[in-house]
């Protein structure tokens, strides 16, 4: 194993699993929902979907990779309080939040939500071989399928009540634009259904799969700058001229990791050259120091906080550029940003990433949290996995 590698690995095991296991089980069940910016526990916080999914994702992900170092137990415990508080008894697919008890606090479907507890699921089956996994994540396919695909225009809306019915606020959060149609969501529905694909390879999963894939092709790539668009109407008219350096950065190796698993030669081609120009379009976010900005807005503003998460994307998507479109600097400048995350992200003293650094002065944000609704061990456990794999299949 490389020296890269290795520095990767001391990371994920060392500091941000520790983490969750040390700071964030919940006695009473599951994990906790929250510790905020300064470290500080709340434990009656409300727990949401997305953080127990990517937990669940991480700890499932970690034991396929390192067996036997007692992960699986905190993979089981994620998927035990997704079954037992989560997933909705009565109408199907996932609650967005519980309280700190369990009980359904916010019962709106979030089809992001869902998708994420696809992506938890399905890898919980791929690392344990648990079949009631794979159930579960195969109902949750056939919900997004049932109640979110427009089979006229293409593609999925955003959200519904709990029982399916129309919803008039759709945003996942109040920094979203109330579009019926948006590129995360559907960025993570592929992500969910490339992982369910390749333990569960059904003619309608694969044909889901890579309709949604065309549809990143086709249409949320801008064929002009190679960025995504954002927010969309019913029609797929963009409602945006934003720039999401990470999303594009994430997009440019999720895209490339869901050709492989479709395993289709000439779709495989088409979207190794569109990620490749999506990877270089993305890096425009990238300064000197390796770090990535967070946003372009498209009044010409510079949101260039450095998040955790996009330096996270930024280092994988470097990683893909050099494995498989042939850029021979780009993996020194993975291993450029990962040094700058380690300096100004990791927080070596009380474990897990911080939030971000402020653009401004350069401040460590203690506004948001270290752990919470948004703030899981998903993208930064995953870079250092994701990397760890493909620099090892190159060896």
């Amino acid at each position: 194993m490389s020296a890269f590698a290795d520095r990767l690995l001391s990371n994920l095991t060392e500091n941000i699993l520790p983490y969750w296991m040390d700071k964030m089980t919940d006695p009473k069940g599951g994990f906790y929902g929250r510790r905020d910016g300064h470290d500080r526990l709340h434990p009656d916080a409300p727990k949401g979907a997305i953080l127990n999914a990517r937990i669940l994702w991480t700890f499932s992900s970690a034991e396929r990779m390192l067996p036997g170092q007692g992960y699986a137990e905190y993979a089981l415990r994620a998927r035990d309080y997704i079954a037992d508080h989560f997933i909705d008894p009565k109408y199907g697919g996932v609650f967005w939040s519980v309280d700190a008890d369990g009980k359904p606090l916010d019962t709106k479907k979030q089809y992001y939500a869902i998708a994420f507890t696809i992506y938890g699921l399905s890898e919980h089956y791929r690392a344990t071989g648990d079949t009631k996994s794979l159930e579960m994540a195969t109902k949750l396919f056939h919900d997004i399928e049932r109640h979110s695909r427009d089979n006229d225009k293409g593609g999925y809306f955003e959200a519904s009540t709990r029982d399916w019915k129309e919803i008039s606020d759709m945003r996942l959060s109040d920094k979203d634009d109330n579009a019926c149609k948006t590129m995360n969501t559907h960025l993570h529905i592929l992500e969910a259904y490339t992982s369910l694909l390749r333990v569960w390879r059904d003619p309608g999963l694969l044909q889901a799969t890579t309709a949604l894939l065309e549809i990143f092709l086709d249409i949320i790539q801008d064929a002009r700058t190679g960025h995504m668009g954002l927010f969309f109407d019913a029609d797929w008219r963009r409602m945006d001229r934003n720039v999401s350096y990470g999303h594009d950065i994430e997009a440019s190796w999720l895209l490339l990791e869901c050709a492989e698993v479709i395993d289709e030669p000439a779709l495989y081609e088409r979207t190794l050259q569109a990620t490749e120009r999506m990877a270089v379009a993305a890096l425009e976010g990238r300064r000197d120091d390796g770090s990535m900005v967070y946003e372009l807005h498209g009044d010409g503003r510079l949101d260039d906080d450095r998040h955790w998460w996009v330096q996270a994307e930024d280092v994988i998507g470097l990683v893909y550029l050099w494995r498989f479109h042939g850029h021979k600097d780009a993996l020194q400048k993975a291993e450029q940003s990962w040094s700058y995350i380690d300096s100004e992200i990791v927080d070596h003293e009380e474990g897990e990433w911080y939030w971000s650094r402020r653009g401004s002065d350069g401040s460590i944000d203690r506004d948001d949290d270290k752990a919470g609704f948004w703030k899981c061990p998903y993208h930064n456990g995953r870079m250092c996995m994701e990397v760890i794999s493909r620099l090892n299949d190159d060896q």
